[in-house]
């Protein structure tokens, strides 16, 4: 007999916050997931979820009421549109159509080979795809708004699965991006137009850069227009669904977080060609990122990882494969057709970080190859700008694709 135990909407809520601080408390004792950059409401959450998994073989179950995870879910992807603006593209130049082409022309590999693999070991080839560009060029917040997409639609509870696939992305990512970029360095002589002295920034002070320690300048009334803003984005992404599904089109079921995501790059770009307002980046950053965590937070703790068991080791073995993949062809393909130099080099760090994990690790990858070799402006501008935005419009053309084709 299971014993239910129900957790009010606000005690829910702080339990998510617990998450976060929990994830915090673990990361800063463990050294490797401080490494590997692992976010801390993957490691609280799963730690929460491991618990409830333990109660539930011991007969209690808990239950969450979590009204709000579905409202940060659509405000993290307004932020997402709304860093988006044409000033980027133009300032990246040719390069970033270059990088969008070689990493979307990868996804459709990943897709095929998650499709295939999971076909050939008797799965749903659907889940090939969460084991594919969902999670892996998606990462862990579009990997659970496609799994929220695929319960609706599909019948197919693959939450668990995508943020294990996630996890493992991430993980991998991390290891195997600086590797195979300092190689590539090492084995043709590459080093940077700027040098390696520790001074650059003295001598070079327009390079691009990534400082973690560096205080963004938020105050109370730009964070009250960005909410405003990012709630305009919701309201209207959840309006133009129903909409677009009342002419009952099966091919133009779109999930909700896409809508956000496009109605954030209309006004983020109508705002910078009529001038009338810009868009605060710092402001979008913090609250993009507190709406991400508490939304994993929230998705994680709702975990039910006894429901994955069966599939653990097929998912390990296409996972295992996809890494593989993803290493051969950054280095044969991805360096070559972005010029076989340093800048290149270092792009394929960059490329093995949010091919299988996320921006973030790209930026990672990137900076330790940097902090060696010296500088590379031209990796920082175009890495960043395609996996944190141009790359999810071709993944979800490409997973629409997939999806109708399979269907």
């Amino acid at each position: 007999m299971t014993n239910t135990l129900s957790i009010g909407a606000l005690e829910s809520f702080l339990i998510a916050i617990s998450v976060l601080s929990l994830g915090h408390f673990i990361n800063s004792k463990v050294g490797i997931l401080k490494r590997y950059n692992i976010p801390e409401p993957i490691v609280g959450g799963l730690i929460v979820a491991f618990s409830i998994t333990v109660l539930h073989f011991q007969g209690v179950s808990i239950e969450f009421s979590l009204p709000l995870q579905n409202t940060f879910m659509l405000m993290f992807f307004s932020t997402v549109g709304l860093a988006a603006n044409y000033t980027q593209l133009i300032k990246g130049g040719s390069k970033v159509f270059l990088f969008l082409a070689v990493a979307s022309f990868y996804i459709l590999i990943q897709n095929a080979v998650g499709v295939g693999l999971a076909s050939a070991m008797g799965l749903d080839p659907l889940l090939g795809l969460i084991a594919g560009s969902i999670t892996l060029s998606g990462g862990h917040g579009t990997g659970a708004a496609w799994s929220q997409t695929f319960a609706e639609n599909y019948h197919l509870n693959t939450l668990e699965l995508a943020m294990a696939s996630a996890t493992f992305g991430l993980v991998m990512g991390g290891l195997i991006g600086s590797p195979i970029a300092q190689k590539l360095i090492q084995k043709h002589n590459l080093e940077s137009e700027y040098g390696t002295d520790i001074d650059t920034h003295t001598r070079f002070p327009e390079l691009v850069t990534y400082n973690e320690r560096e205080e963004d300048k938020v105050t109370a009334k730009k964070v009250i227009e960005m909410l405003f803003i990012m709630l305009l984005c919701v309201a209207g992404s959840q309006h133009l669904s129903s909409f677009v599904n009342s002419f009952g089109i099966a091919w133009l079921k779109i999930p909700d977080f896409v809508y956000a995501l496009f109605i954030g790059v209309f006004i983020t770009n109508i705002f910078e060609i009529t001038k009338v307002r810009k868009i605060d980046t710092d402001t979008v950053d913090i609250l993009g990122t507190v709406s991400l965590s508490l939304f994993l937070a929230m998705a994680l703790m709702s975990l039910k990882l006894w429901n994955i068991f069966d599939l653990a080791i097929p998912f390990l073995i296409i996972l295992t494969i996809q890494t593989l993949v993803l290493a051969l062809f950054s280095y044969f393909v991805t360096f070559r057709v972005m010029g076989s130099n340093y800048d290149a080099a270092v792009m394929v760090g960059g490329h093995c970080g949010f091919g299988l994990g996320a921006t973030p690790t790209a930026v990672m990858n990137m900076g330790s190859l940097v902090s060696r070799f010296g500088p590379s402006p031209q990796a920082f501008m175009v890495v960043p700008i395609v996996g944190a935005f141009f790359i999810d419009i071709t993944n979800l053309i490409i997973l629409q694709a997939y999806i109708s084709f399979i269907g």
